[in-house]
């Protein structure tokens, strides 16, 4: 691996503030480029809102692509990002999936309003239709 495609892959420091961490605090990097910390919110009990506290005024200019973080030192870092903010490639189907994909998309078909009401008609016609008059047939002597 050459340097260049080594820095690429491990962290780069970006500024040097040398931070001492307290333990229950999250330290990162705000929009200004300064780092911040604020309290975590632990255990599920209250929730303490604390306003972010400005630790030390770095003034970071952040790049496109990059994470930026504070390393175990207490220094700015980043790192170069696995996708950089690029979209993903979509890769060809077969026919096989692109049948099976549209065969999920398509809904079980339904009956429209007057097919329904059709329907119901024509049960309700049925059990009058089938009946049979029947005679009694008296015995007569």
């Amino acid at each position: 691996m050459d340097p260049r495609q080594r820095e690429m892959a491990m962290a780069t420091k970006v500024a040097k503030t040398g931070i001492e961490r307290e333990s229950g605090w999250l330290y990162y990097l705000d929009k200004k480029g300064h780092v911040s910390r604020v309290r975590m919110a632990r255990g599920g009990g209250k929730i303490r809102k604390t306003k972010p506290q400005i630790v030390v005024k770095a003034d970071v200019k952040r790049e496109d692509g990059f994470l930026y973080f504070i390393d175990k030192q207490g220094d700015v870092a980043r790192a170069k990002m696995a996708r950089a903010g690029r979209k993903k490639t979509t890769t060809r189907r077969t026919a096989s999936t692109a049948k099976r994909k549209a065969a999920r998309r398509t809904p079980a078909k339904r009956k429209t309003a007057a097919k329904r009401k059709t329907a119901a008609k024509k049960t309700a016609r049925r059990p009058a239709a089938r009946r049979k008059t029947t005679t009694r047939r008296t015995a007569s002597r």
